[in-house]
């Protein structure tokens, strides 16, 4: 069974993109101000001319960026801008650049996150972890990096939980808690889109047993994906010694 996000085909993808974009663009150019309520979904639809499928799947990677908040029955609202993220002045910059070490603090943490996500989790929280894997698969379509929409999809994850501290943890650290990004180079595509895919593979895995409320499988899962980007970045690191200064 695949999840493929359970509403998501790839016909609509480059019209999500579109719609995703134009409305990303209008909220960050001022057009909607912070607390301001989007047009409803029937108006966005006369809009835009697309289907109300596109439009929820757009919205729904807005939601994901942290860009909107859609509260039922109210509509569709602004979020304020999110102040930069900078460092506890207590860390050691020079002791957690490592994206390795970040890696290896992240694995025990959200092994336990998923087991606990999977126990917890809302019907609520369970739809926002498919919302945030639907967005991972959009990026994958549209060849655009998925690092934000990774990062979305763990905090996702983590909230589930019902435990505010590994939340903290990765919003301490921001998208270097997601280091996928230099395992692959960006020019490239077809070895970059392969290694996408893996990393939507090893999610989905994630996302069912979470959904199932397999708390074992769903530690498995994450132990396998997280465990897997280590040896992923330490087979990097190996290939950069093995050619030596440039």
């Amino acid at each position: 069974m695949a999840v493929q996000t359970r509403h998501r085909g790839k016909p609509t993808g480059s019209l999500v993109a579109r719609v995703e974009e134009s409305l990303r663009q209008a909220i960050l150019s001022g057009d909607y101000a912070p607390g301001a309520r989007l047009p409803s979904e029937i108006e966005l639809t006369e809009a835009h001319g697309v289907s109300r499928t596109v439009i929820r799947e757009a919205i729904t990677a807005l939601r994901c960026d942290g860009l909107v908040d859609v509260r039922q029955g109210a509509g569709i609202f602004v979020l304020p801008a999110q102040p930069a993220r900078t460092a506890p002045p207590a860390l050691d910059r020079a002791r957690i650049s490592s994206d390795l070490e970040v890696l290896e603090v992240r694995t025990p943490l959200e092994i336990e996150a998923a087991g606990l996500a999977a126990q917890r989790r809302s019907p609520a929280q369970e739809e926002a972890i498919f919302a945030c894997h639907a967005a991972v698969l959009a990026c994958i379509e549209e060849s655009r990096s998925i690092r934000e929409a990774d990062l979305s999809l763990h905090m996702a994850i983590a909230a589930a939980t019902n435990n505010p501290l590994f939340v903290g943890f990765l919003e301490q650290y921001g998208p270097s808690a997601i280091p996928q990004s230099k395992v692959v180079p960006e020019n490239q595509a077809a070895e970059q889109t392969a290694y996408r895919q893996l990393i939507h593979k090893e999610h989905e895995a994630i996302v069912l047993a979470i959904s199932d409320r397999d708390e074992k499988a769903a530690r498995e899962a994450m132990q396998e994906h997280l465990r897997g980007s280590q040896m992923r970045y330490r087979d990097l690191l190996r290939d950069m010694r093995g050619k030596g200064p440039a």
